[in-house]
């Protein structure tokens, strides 16, 4: 992954946003490939306001089409999993989550991960729009065309606990 040049599209995307955040917040900034050094297609860019032992809060951005991939918050050590609500912020968003499929999905995922998704009841996540996940539950997203940002709020984040469905997947790559 290219560093610099991720860094400033991410950077883009949350500028797009009209959110307001320091030089601190980007230079703080996780940019994550999921070590499959697929940036384009599977990777996120992750601005984290607090994380205490009870509470988190985030803003995630995606570029135009990228998919966060599959994954789960287990319970870990006898504390249950996160909870956690997503709220969209600048374009559209394709949550996808544990449940009925109602009618043909939105999702554009490239051919080589198709296999990776085993959940598509599609909730879309326009400006504004917010849905939040039970502990323990399977879910994926991808961004729109524009690309995408989303607050997080939720329990405690553990992010090394994830499982993902794509067993390639590492959530924190040994370089960060």
């Amino acid at each position: 992954m290219k560093k610099i040049k991720t860094k400033r599209e991410i950077i883009k995307i949350y500028n797009r946003s009209k959110i307001f955040f320091t030089d601190k917040d980007f230079v703080d900034m996780e940019i994550t490939d999921f070590s499959l050094g697929d940036f384009t297609n599977i990777g996120i860019g992750v601005i984290i306001y607090v994380n205490t032992s009870k509470v988190c809060a985030k803003e995630l951005a995606l570029l135009p089409f990228q998919i966060c991939p599959q994954h789960i918050h287990p319970n870990i050590d006898g504390v249950e999993g996160k909870e956690e609500t997503f709220r969209c912020r600048w374009g559209q968003v394709y949550l996808y989550v544990e449940g009925k499929l109602k009618k043909p999905i939105k999702v554009k995922a490239p051919d080589c991960y198709k296999d990776k998704f085993t959940v598509f009841h599609e909730i879309i996540l326009k400006p504004g729009d917010q849905y939040t996940l039970k502990p323990q539950t399977w879910h994926w997203f991808q961004a729109g065309a524009e690309g995408a940002v989303l607050s997080e709020f939720s329990t405690h984040s553990f992010d090394a606990g994830d499982i993902f469905f794509d067993k390639n997947i590492k959530r924190i790559p040994k370089d960060n």
